[in-house]
């Protein structure tokens, strides 16, 4: 019985479906009735996924304006905002949906977690949107009261994704992420960057705050330059690394050769961002 069990989760697992982890007599009778577990997929699941698209046309679809209406792309008031935000929120959002099926965390934590990640990417985009649309600088823009309340809610909702990523980097720490050959390490590598990401936003977002404080706005709107590359090839990793194991596990490789090749893209995706990091440290 138990060599039945273990040849199943070492098919599931290299099937690339997520392992349900283990659970005692009264968590499998919760399971029972429990939406979210991870076979069959809920419905709130594909609501989180919808949104993501949702984002990411909203993306193109600023794009668009931007097209038509035109305008300067770069600077603190441009259409490039809601364009870049909107893909790369709903790409995120879409990719942690994904990505945290492989990692070991509760089933109703999980869509808990993934809801409140859910809203909090629609309140950012929506934030930075509507400043778009009114003409005005999105962040650190502390001229009306309006603007300095869309400003603080960014802020805020910046917080708490930092939290609840935190949270997922921790749990797929903690324990070894599910999934086929490859996966765990992607996965963890994925969550690493991407805390990287999470520290350059928030050290952005800081040294801007410091100062518009001290009267340097203008200043303030260019003061995240040096660290906007290192901040966007740090976002991705938990989309990129992930996707490439899931990929490999369609070849008839074998499992040390897509291993091998998984931990080639670890290395690569960090030199990259290592060359980031290098080059926003000798412009900050």
């Amino acid at each position: 019985m138990d060599q039945q069990k273990t040849g199943h989760a070492r098919g599931a697992a290299e099937s690339g479906h997520p392992i349900p982890h283990p659970l005692d007599a009264q968590d499998c009778q919760d399971a029972q009735d429990d939406p979210y577990v991870p076979y069959p997929r809920h419905r709130r699941y594909h609501l989180y996924e919808a949104t993501a698209l949702l984002l990411i046309l909203s993306g193109l679809f600023h794009l668009v304006v931007f097209a038509v209406d035109g305008g300067p792309w770069n600077g603190p008031v441009s259409w490039r905002k809601p364009v870049t935000f909107g893909l790369s929120f709903g790409v995120t959002l879409l990719a942690v949906v994904r990505v945290t099926s492989y990692v070991r965390v509760g089933p109703r934590l999980r869509a808990a977690l993934l809801g409140v990640f859910a809203a909090d990417c629609v309140v950012e985009v929506a934030g930075i949107t509507l400043q778009a649309w009114r003409a005005v600088p999105s962040h650190l823009d502390m001229e009306t009261p309006f603007d300095t309340a869309v400003s603080m809610v960014l802020a805020v909702g910046g917080g708490v994704l930092v939290v609840l990523l935190a949270g997922f980097a921790v749990a797929s720490f903690r324990h070894r992420p599910t999934g086929p050959a490859g996966m765990a390490l992607a996965v963890r590598s994925g969550f690493a960057i991407l805390l990287l990401a999470l520290a350059s936003g928030a050290a952005m977002i800081a040294r801007g705050v410091v100062l518009t404080r001290t009267g340097h706005q203008e200043a303030a709107y260019h003061s995240t330059a040096s660290l906007k590359p290192l901040h966007g090839v740090s976002l991705h990793a938990v989309l990129v690394l992930p996707a490439l194991a899931w990929l490999l596990s369609r070849t008839p490789w074998s499992e040390a050769v897509r291993r091998r090749i998984v931990a080639a893209a670890v290395g690569c995706y960090a030199a990259a961002v290592g060359a980031a990091g290098v080059w926003a440290v000798l412009r900050y």
